[in-house]
């Protein structure tokens, strides 16, 4: 598979979100070859994720982001199939609680961090507060516009104390939403995922891809990188992501703790 770079927003680039093909593939023409390389580059995250546990220098915070049916629950299915529960977490920021509007909007954020050794998983997040409440207008510009800056100085502040940051924007096209829509009310198992609320979403796709090209440009950073994984084929963006994180990973130079000194002399009955 191509580097998985080539997803990466490069930080101060004149970075435009029309210029990423949702339906791109790379070089691959079919789901047979990626399966396999799936197979593969999890069964390598999974022995990764067991030496991070053992590590306990750094956690890892996956953030997933993208339109309805864009394949946020899809792709922690198929990307973290094979990693241990006892260290990994998974939250999904809905509306947020009374309790949690009486707070700073990073305040739920916050409490959701993995410790070190695991990782989080982030099905939306913190950047909901710049796209859904900027594009249904629920606070002013004047407090949206700041919180840019503000996402910024908090994950510096988290990379700096040990925080692998990895966000992804599964880059769905408005064709394909439209399909899986419409398989979504077809088929009984599914039913329960949609909402009448999606189309009102729908209907100010423009605006959304307005305010994802600003967050994917002002908060791509060194220390904290977006990727535009183009989602239409579900196949790709699994493999995607799972590349993405298996490289970031091993650039990490993980290692095993040092065993307790005088194992070679043990005899165990």
């Amino acid at each position: 598979m191509a580097d998985h770079f080539a997803f990466r927003i490069t930080p101060g680039s004149k970075f435009r979100l029309k210029d990423h093909d949702p339906n791109d593939t790379g070089e691959l023409n079919d789901d047979r070859q990626a399966r396999k390389l799936l197979e593969a580059d999890v069964e390598r995250l999974a022995g990764l994720h067991e030496k991070l546990y053992a590590d306990n220098r750094y956690a890892v915070l996956v953030v997933l982001q993208g339109m309805d049916a864009s394949g946020k629950d899809g792709t922690i299915k198929h990307v973290m199939t094979g990693l241990n529960p006892q260290g990994v977490q998974v939250t999904s920021f809905k509306v947020p609680s009374e309790e949690e509007l009486d707070h700073d909007f990073l305040w739920r954020i916050h409490r959701a961090l993995p410790r070190r050794g695991n990782i989080g998983i982030f099905n939306r997040s913190h950047y909901e507060d710049v796209l859904v409440a900027r594009v249904e207008k629920l606070v002013s510009k004047d407090i949206w516009a700041k919180r840019f800056d503000q996402i910024n100085r908090f994950e510096e502040l988290l990379s700096d104390t040990g925080m692998i940051i990895v966000k992804f924007f599964l880059h769905i096209s408005k064709g394909e939403q439209k399909k899986r829509f419409e398989e979504r009310i077809r088929n009984p198992g599914k039913r329960w995922k949609f909402s009448l609320g999606d189309l009102e979403v729908r209907k100010k796709w423009d605006q959304y891809m307005e305010a994802y090209q600003d967050v994917l440009a002002k908060c791509g950073t060194a220390y904290a990188p977006w990727y535009v994984v183009p989602a239409d084929k579900k196949w790709f963006r699994n493999l995607a992501v799972a590349h993405t994180l298996v490289e970031t990973l091993e650039s990490i130079d993980l290692k095993y703790p040092k065993p307790p000194a005088g194992l070679e002399g043990i005899v165990i009955d």
